[in-house]
């Protein structure tokens, strides 16, 4: 009876009280009631998550470097990088948007890849992370807010249009953020809070002296 709490599932969405199941890998459970996803077993998830968040660390330090796009105009180039464009919306008196920017495309998608990295990598080290309950639910609120995706889009927008009067030059930043948007989403395809809990108990049960 001891081990019952530790075989049972809520449903997020319904609440249902249900008991785990064994999956193949690469297999999902769904509520018998609602039919929401339950839980899914993901294939080495620990490893490719923390493979995925590190190097969209790396593009997402590029991406905020170097400029996003350069304008030519009668021989003279201008480029822009992504702080240079949150800070000329703040001095055109387009603060919201400006804050909404910095928000959405730079302080929160910081906040999600370096948590998972600072929960992941110890797990990976067998060790684990101070504070990993807070970790935990900063991803849970930060995750549908980081919006790099949405940016992108509008940028590419703001391309078709420029290209009309002036000659306009991606930049490296373009490039980066086009495949940060693909490893963001590979990172949350393949991070599992499931497999972050059952490692952090298999690593502190090793630690309990006996």
């Amino acid at each position: 009876m001891a081990d019952l709490p530790a075989q049972l599932i809520a449903c997020h969405d319904c609440d249902l009280l249900q008991r785990e199941i064994a999956l193949k890998p690469g297999c999902t459970a769904s509520c018998s009631r609602c039919g929401a996803v339950l839980y899914r077993n993901a294939t080495d998830s620990i490893n490719r998550t923390l493979a995925y968040a590190l190097a969209a660390a790396v593009l997402f330090v590029i991406a905020n470097l170097f400029p996003i796009l350069s304008i030519e105009m009668q021989g003279d180039r201008a480029g822009i990088t992504l702080c240079g464009a949150v800070r000329s919306l703040w001095d055109q008196q387009f603060k919201a948007v400006s804050v909404v920017v910095l928000i959405t495309t730079i302080i929160l998608p910081a906040i999600e890849l370096g948590s998972i990295a600072y929960l992941l990598l110890p797990l990976k080290l067998g060790r684990v992370p101070a504070c990993c309950t807070l970790f935990m639910r900063t991803l849970q609120y930060v995750q549908p807010w980081s919006m790099v995706e949405v940016f992108l889009l509008g940028v590419l927008v703001s391309l078709v249009k420029l290209t009309q009067n002036f000659k306009v030059i991606p930049g490296v930043a373009m490039w980066s953020f086009g495949l940060l948007t693909l490893l963001i989403a590979a990172v949350a395809s393949t991070f599992s809070t499931r497999d972050v809990w059952a490692r952090l108990d298999q690593i502190r049960r090793r630690q309990v002296p006996r």
